[in-house]
């Protein structure tokens, strides 16, 4: 009988764990597989809704959460604290790949201890752009990994231009979405009664920090706030990252917090945060989830600032205004959102588990080569 190969995902907040769920599942019931989950980031932190513990609900086998691991402000800190703490688990496990989502710092965390200890390394969601030191990290991350599951064409064609080997790079999608079009979501009554929502209509506001621009995040909140008061609608608030700057707009949202037509969270269950979107008048913000899920259901999208900068086309998206920090343009966005409920298939088609287990099942991804060299452009057809 085959030895099974040991899988480590690292998951340090709720929204790459969510990215990652479905992929968690197929490893977990694969026959071929045996499955490790290595927690940490914003999922420890208490203010943040200790998010750990939706991890530890979905009864995995194998979970290490790492508890130990001391936070600080300082974002390189944190790295090589977590750096630190999975070099430990690593050496414990000893896995035969290790799997990594997006921009975090945990994800280069795994990256590095991956590749520093001569272990495969895969990326979810490698090749993108944004607007803020998260894209550094994303492409530093791509780097050091050797293999690379894209959710598109673009992104694909990017790590190509960083230099990586085009056998390397499978385009499977964002795996998020085949949670979103799985039919198995709560249904939006349930969710409501979970959370105790009294609205009918609602919008979703998500705002993150931009360490970048710290120096406005203060004002930039204010513009904000402003027009989520002015608007008269209802809301549904959720925390930021604990990036730099996420202290101002938490203080910033105490300006609402006991407003009727606003309710306010640290975080959501991925699933019934789901639902709540595919019933929202809209989703407004710089998150994410405004740009990559909210065009899945066609949900209006109020994209604010640069957070998401260059991160998409609005020819191909045409859910999305984007607008600045500034309460009148904001307002002026809510007034016409009918004008952009429309679906779009750009990450993908909800496949993406199919994708993932194929690859993984396929002997020659496991003769990748540990050593990495660099391709020219001119050694490949772009």
């Amino acid at each position: 009988m085959a030895v099974k190969k040991k899988i480590l995902f690292i998951t340090g907040t709720r929204a790459d764990y969510g990215k990652l769920k479905p992929l968690l599942k197929a490893i977990e019931a694969s026959s071929n597989f045996e499955n490790y989950i290595f927690v940490s980031g914003m999922h420890l932190l208490a203010q943040y809704g200790n998010t750990y513990n939706e991890v530890l609900k979905d009864n995995y086998k194998n979970v290490y959460v790492a508890f130990g691991l001391e936070h600080s402000s300082s974002m390189s800190i944190n790295l090589g604290n977590t750096i630190k703490q999975l070099t430990g688990y690593v050496a414990h496990v000893k896995p035969d790949m290790i799997i990594v989502h997006g921009d975090r710092l945990d994800a280069l965390a795994g990256a590095v201890v991956g590749a520093l200890n001569n272990i495969l390394v895969a990326h979810i969601e490698g090749g993108e752009v944004s607007g803020t030191i998260d894209e550094s990290i994303r492409h530093a991350v791509s780097k050091f990994c050797h293999i690379h599951f894209t959710c598109n064409s673009e992104a694909s064609k990017r790590l190509l231009q960083l230099g990586e080997n085009s056998d390397t790079v499978y385009e499977i999608g964002s795996p998020d979405i085949d949670i979103m079009l799985s039919g198995l979501l709560p249904d939006i009554d349930e969710v409501k009664r979970y959370y105790g929502l009294p609205f009918n209509n609602y919008c979703i506001l998500m705002y993150h920090p931009v360490t970048t621009e710290y120096s406005r995040v203060a004002e930039n909140i204010k513009q904000v706030i402003d027009a989520v008061i002015k608007s008269k609608r209802n809301y549904v608030i959720i925390y930021p990252n604990n990036d730099l700057g996420s202290e101002i707009i938490l203080n910033e949202y105490n300006r609402v917090k006991n407003n009727e037509h606003v309710r306010m969270f640290p975080s959501l269950r991925f699933e019934y945060f789901l639902t709540l979107l595919k019933h929202a008048d809209c989703i407004i913000g710089n998150s994410s989830a405004g740009i990559r899920e909210s065009c899945v259901y066609g949900i209006p999208a109020i994209d604010i600032g640069t957070r998401q900068s260059g991160r998409y086309d609005l020819k191909k998206m045409s859910n999305i205004q984007h607008v600045t920090e500034d309460t009148a343009q904001i307002l002026s966005a809510l007034k016409c959102l009918e004008n952009y409920r429309l679906v779009s298939k750009h990450f993908g088609e909800g496949t993406s588990t199919e994708m993932f287990m194929e690859a993984l099942n396929n002997p020659n991804l496991w003769d990748i080569k540990i050593q990495k060299r660099f391709i020219d452009l001119g050694e490949i057809n772009v």
